[in-house]
């Protein structure tokens, strides 16, 4: 029984947490205030929030979020998580996974 309460506790306390991501309607916003918003080539929108001063970059699909991490870079700024890279030079971005690029040649959204 206390398991069970003590999860309902935590369950509670994380959607009071993120309450603020929601409408009120129910519906997760399409990106936080704070996130950055790239249109990218084949007119895709990249959303990306930069976190922890800009040593990483919280990267926001519609169904999940993830965080990547700054690491050296020849040029500009890159995130990485091993598989997934974010490079960022001046205003443009690139994401590739697997070596293979899901959005490039991003700007700002104005």
């Amino acid at each position: 029984m206390r398991a069970r309460t003590t999860s309902v506790l935590i369950a509670t306390i994380a959607l009071a947490a993120c309450s603020s991501w929601f409408s009120k309607s129910g519906e997760r916003p399409r990106y936080p205030p704070d996130a950055t918003v790239y249109k990218c080539d084949a007119g895709k929108e990249l959303v990306v929030r930069y976190i922890d001063g800009g040593k990483s970059a919280l990267v926001i699909y519609p169904e999940r979020d993830f965080r990547l991490d700054q690491v050296p870079a020849a040029s500009g700024v890159r995130y990485t998580n091993g598989r997934t890279t974010l490079h960022t030079k001046g205003e443009s971005a690139t994401l590739e996974e697997g070596g293979q690029i899901l959005f490039g040649e991003c700007t700002p959204a104005r």
